[in-house]
Order: structure tokens, then C-alpha cells, then sequence
């Protein structure tokens, strides 16, 4: 019965965000372009990787579990 509850919240967590993506980017337009995540361009290749961008949403997400899923 949890497991199915944790499923039902992560596919409303995806919903959100799918609509914010359609209908409100600027609300995840600073991903990506934090100081500290590394983006590197040579010629043929791209290389990004989005440590602080990454930081805080960790944190973010951290925060939310706790809040609903604290026993």
C-alpha cells in the first residue's frame, strides 16, 4: 500500500513539472547556468555537468520528503 502511494506522488511530482516545463520555463531557467556547474566546448564535443544546479535541487527534494513522509 506505500509503495503504491510513493508511485501516485512521484507521478504528480512528474505532472508538475511537465506543466511548468510547457507553461512557465522561466521557473527552471536558471538550471544550468549557476556558478560551479561545469560546461565544456570543444569543437566536436559538449560536456556539461550541473553540480550546484544539481546541489539544490538534492536539497530541495530532501526537504519535500521529509516534510510529507516524516512518520
Amino acid at each position: 500500500m506505500a509503495f503504491g502511494k510513493l508511485l501516485a506522488a512521484i507521478g504528480i511530482v512528474l505532472v508538475v513539472i511537465g506543466l511548468a516545463v510547457s507553461y512557465a520555463p522561466w521557473l527552471i531557467g536558471w538550471f544550468g547556468k549557476l556558478p560551479g556547474d561545469i560546461r565544456i566546448e570543444g569543437k566536436q564535443r559538449f560536456v556539461f555537468i550541473p553540480i550546484t544546479s544539481m546541489l539544490i535541487v538534492s536539497i530541495i527534494l530532501t526537504l519535500i520528503i521529509n516534510i510529507f513522509f516524516r512518520k
